[in-house]
């Protein structure tokens, strides 16, 4: 009964994801799920990401946490729009919950929906909230252990960042193991080192994103700068 369940609940999910999907293919936006353990960077990244879009076109942003709106009014002066859920005793934002948020986002004035999930690395991998990228971030100070242990988010990434990376020579890290466990898992997903702090990576952070709104929205999207 207890497997019974847990599908039932995906299949209801995923139902509602098809549908967001389509609300953000309509508004011509590329969506992000932003996925990663507390403390990894997510919000940093956004500060830093966002105004640096400016050129592709402006971002909205949809904050997922279990208390607290902190990190919305971090972004909130350099988005379009931000929305905050709090999701109390989850661990994961679902797909009805973007949904009930859409209505009042103008997609069709911005160019990408950055989602900020709860942070956490076993269930959001799961859980398909419409977007186009899941995208994990993994930070140095976490370990070279966590590939392996949470197989499942990786597993569906589309693009992993390696955070704080200006913080490699302060911990005992094996990035070497890092790319193995990731290939195995996943053997497209590229993995880029990223440090907020000194820029690295932030170049070819931003190529990626203007490369996958090419090809998941299309080079004719509003905005598009080719």
């Amino acid at each position: 009964m207890k497997i019974n369940v847990v599908k039932n609940v995906l299949q209801a999910n995923d139902i509602v994801a098809d549908k967001n999907r389509r609300a953000f293919q309509e508004g011509q936006v590329l969506a992000i799920n932003l996925i990663s353990s507390p403390g990894s960077g997510k919000t940093t990244l956004l500060e830093k990401t966002i105004p640096a879009l400016d050129e592709q076109g402006p971002s909205i942003v949809i904050v997922g946490d279990l208390q607290t709106t902190r990190d919305a009014e971090r972004v909130a002066g350099s988005a379009l729009q931000v929305t905050q859920i709090n999701t109390g005793m989850s661990c994961h934002l679902y797909a009805n919950q973007i949904a009930e948020s859409l209505p009042g986002l103008d997609l069709d004035q911005a160019a990408f929906l950055f989602i900020e999930n709860v942070g956490n690395l076993v269930c959001p991998g799961e859980f398909d909230l419409g977007e186009n990228l899941k995208v994990v971030l993994l930070s140095i100070p976490e370990g070279d252990d966590k590939v392996a242990k949470y197989p499942t988010v990786f597993r569906a990434a589309d693009l992993v960042l390696l955070t704080k990376i200006d913080l490699l020579g302060a911990f005992n890290y094996d990035l070497v193991r890092v790319e193995e466990d990731l290939r195995k898992l996943n053997p497209v997903a590229p993995l880029l080192p990223f440090s907020a702090t000194t820029g690295q990576g932030m170049e070819e952070w931003l190529g990626w994103l203007k490369e996958q709104r090419g090809t998941k929205v299309g080079a004719q999207a509003k905005f598009f700068n080719a």
